[in-house]
């Protein structure tokens, strides 16, 4: 079977657009081939020029255009690569030229906005006319498919309207199936206790949601949480003997791998099929998840329709997962294989950052992790397992969940591209609107949306929950857009209450066991703005000691 790259697909379909051009001058005479090449650099000039034309013809005006030391903006590319923090480079352009401004990435329109009343233009007044679009999903295909985060149109209402019903109240606030993986947490971490050894927490909590989402998608866990956890480098049993993977190590190893690369591709913009030309670099990792999903997706089909022909019967269990609940909706195995990987990164990746970032500020905001434990301890005690309305009862600790969310939201940029030309309203009276033309990428960062001093207050870049409580609250009660950890509009996320739920249950169950954290000052604590964000907490912990005595 022939393998075509992506380089390849890409300069195949670049040269069917450029075609037409091509034939054009070699009619008019032979030496304009000669020139083509020479009048390419100037075409996002021209380009330019006739955006501003039609924007005078709208009464609108072009958003500010960013201007770089290096042609096409290279330099401003370079500087987002090696942002030290999520979004710095975005934060400097948005001080230089606004809430919404035209990055010009290698000489195309690409428009930024961090303005709430632009974001809700796009993702719910003026929804229909804007989609994906063809390059993002492009750059996500060969991970996440045609999945309900990859897809437009009929395809995503078809996955949406397909997983929507799953989930239900009675299947988010089914709490056991969080509570024996927040058991095996608490234990590993007292084990870690008892050897005076930090926890890399991030990769601990991760096993917690990977397992809770695999068991809650497929109706098994993959059991990664049964593995051995790393040591941190500060200690001497770091150097021991490695221990052989588990296959849930694998699988979550390689599935961080494709998704690192899919971050490298945006990285690279538009022209990311050309860095792999000769191979597709998802390739590799993405064999070893499809050898952890396909069976499984293959068995459920197979006993669907077994079900059917009436040679078995498929038992509760089964049918009460998402995987069971989809194979009623469709049979075709690429469908439920997208679908499943969509949202696994939401069960996973999204829900393991946030906690990872709220044990992180448990350890730098003592206060915070003490009043947050009394509110839990008076709520349920030090033993008993949580119930959907002690949770829903719990204020500080929804408004320490919200503070993290709003300070480090899992998806910092996310984007949106017009089909129509368009415009979008000004801040200034004094301004006209801003014209989009058609098939514009729109980059949308809730990050410094969340972040920005006239939405949020002088203090809007300090960790304080009291702000989703107090006085400070009715900003949010006042507008919405601007507190978007789940997006919004049509495709907000569908396991939001679930995922409430599932953080709320295991920050519950840890402060039961534990009385705070501190960060192993060895380790340190840097992040990594990936597809979805990632960060790596040493953290060491100190129990309460009577609940610890009572053992």
């Amino acid at each position: 079977m022939v393998i075509v790259t992506p380089g390849i697909h890409f300069i195949a379909r670049s040269a069917c657009k450029l075609g037409p051009i091509v034939l054009l001058a070699y009619w008019l005479r032979s030496w304009a081939l000669l020139l083509l090449p020479l009048l390419l650099p100037f075409y996002p000039i021209l380009l330019y020029r006739y955006y501003a034309h039609r924007a005078s013809s709208l009464n609108a005006r072009l958003a500010p255009r960013v201007c770089g030391s290096l042609p096409f903006n290279i330099d401003i590319m370079q500087r987002s690569q090696n942002d030290d923090h999520p979004c710095d480079t975005l934060a400097a352009l948005a001080t230089e030229y606004g809430p919404t401004f035209d990055s010009n990435v290698l000489g195309l329109m690409n428009i930024v906005t961090t303005d709430p009343k632009h974001i809700q233009r796009i993702l719910a007044t003026n929804f229909d006319n804007f989609e994906k679009g063809e390059v993002f999903q492009d750059t996500m295909s060969s991970v996440l498919g045609t999945g309900v985060f990859n897809s437009d149109g009929k395809m995503w209402k078809f996955h949406r309207t397909m997983t929507r019903p799953f989930f239900s109240r009675d299947r988010i606030s089914h709490f056991d199936l969080f509570d024996e993986y927040a058991q095996t947490v608490v234990s590993k971490m007292k084990e870690r206790l008892r050897m005076g050894v930090a926890v890399d927490f991030q990769d601990l909590i991760q096993r917690f949601t990977l397992d809770s989402a695999t068991e809650f998608l497929f109706g098994k866990s993959v059991k990664s949480l049964s593995g051995v956890l790393p040591y941190p480098p500060s200690s001497v049993l770091h150097l021991g003997k490695p221990h052989k993977k588990t296959h849930a190590e694998v699988f979550a190893g390689a599935f961080l791998s494709a998704l690192n690369i899919l971050h490298e591709r945006g990285d690279e913009a538009w022209i990311w099929p050309l860095f792999e030309t000769f191979k597709d670099k998802t390739a590799a990792p993405m064999s070893i998840v499809n050898q952890f999903i396909e069976p499984i997706v293959n068995e459920a089909v197979q006993q669907r329709d077994e079900e059917k022909n009436g040679i078995r019967e498929i038992d509760d269990t089964q049918k009460d997962t998402l995987l069971g609940h989809l194979v009623r909706e469709t049979s075709d195995p690429k469908v439920l294989k997208d679908e499943i990987l969509n949202i696994l990164i939401a069960g996973r990746d999204t829900t393991g950052w946030t906690l990872s970032v709220l044990v992180y500020f448990l350890c730098t905001n003592p206060l915070v992790c003490t009043r947050l434990r009394e509110e839990i301890i008076n709520a349920v005690g030090p033993v008993r397992r949580p119930t959907f309305e002690d949770i829903k009862g719990m204020k500080y600790l929804r408004a320490v969940i919200n503070e993290t969310m709003r300070l480090y939201p899992a998806v910092p940029v996310n984007i949106r591209t017009s089909i129509n030309e368009t415009t979008l309203p000004s801040d200034d009276p004094d301004e006209k609107d801003i014209y989009i033309p058609a098939g514009t990428p729109i980059p949308y960062s809730v990050f410094l949306m969340h972040r920005r001093k006239d939405l949020w207050g002088p203090n809007a870049d300090q960790f304080d929950p009291l702000r989703f409580i107090d006085e400070q609250h009715h900003r949010i009660v006042k507008n919405p857009w601007i507190f978007l950890p789940f997006n919004a509009g049509p495709r907000i996320c569908l396991g939001q209450q679930f995922a409430y739920n599932e953080m709320s249950f295991i920050i519950i169950r840890l402060l039961q066991a534990f009385e705070g954290f501190e960060l192993d000052e060895s380790m340190g604590g840097t992040f990594n703005p990936k597809l979805t964000l990632t960060f790596y907490a040493g953290v060491r912990r100190f129990v309460w000691t009577a609940f610890f005595a009572s053992d």
